[in-house]
């Protein structure tokens, strides 16, 4: 099983869109405290649709929490602030792929501490923006999924 994890999600229809990938592809979606949102939003729910209630989902108090809890072999870290793209890396079946949130991304400590271990996604950068949220992680999981041999998807 893949692992998604949302550091601090700031949009609901992101959070939606990304639970409802995660159902779909048997994937666990992880989401760390503080959100932006209630996870009853009206939002979260349409983006989600009817699936939301039965997305396997883990929520974790921090970062660091989420550390502990999880104890997790291997994290990718989606960032543009790197030089590894994310399809030349490997992803074995248990990873996890840490997102941060959408206005700052992943704070720039904990990229420094895993630097080996970021990855991006090929895009241009000179107009200060990044693919929306929702987008890479589909970007970046099916390339997780492509690489397991899609096991258990139809």
């Amino acid at each position: 099983m893949m692992h998604i994890v949302l550091l601090e999600p700031e949009m609901p229809s992101n959070t939606g869109n990304i639970g409802r990938t995660c159902l779909l592809t048997n994937t666990r979606l992880h989401l760390i405290r503080p959100f932006k949102f209630q996870l009853n939003d009206k939002t979260l729910k349409r983006a989600g649709l009817d699936y939301w209630k039965d997305i396997d989902l883990k929520i974790h108090d921090s970062y660091k929490d989420f550390l502990l809890e999880e104890q997790p072999e291997k994290i990718y870290y989606a960032t543009t602030k790197t030089e590894n793209y994310y399809h030349e890396k490997e992803y074995q079946d248990g990873v996890y792929i840490l997102f941060g949130k959408e206005s700052k991304g992943i704070p720039e400590d904990i990229l420094k501490a895993n630097q080996e271990t970021c990855i991006k996604i090929p895009m241009i950068l000179d107009l200060k923006r990044s693919l929306n949220l929702a987008n890479s992680v589909n970007i970046v999981l099916f390339e997780a999924l492509r690489q397991n041999g899609f096991k258990d998807l139809g």
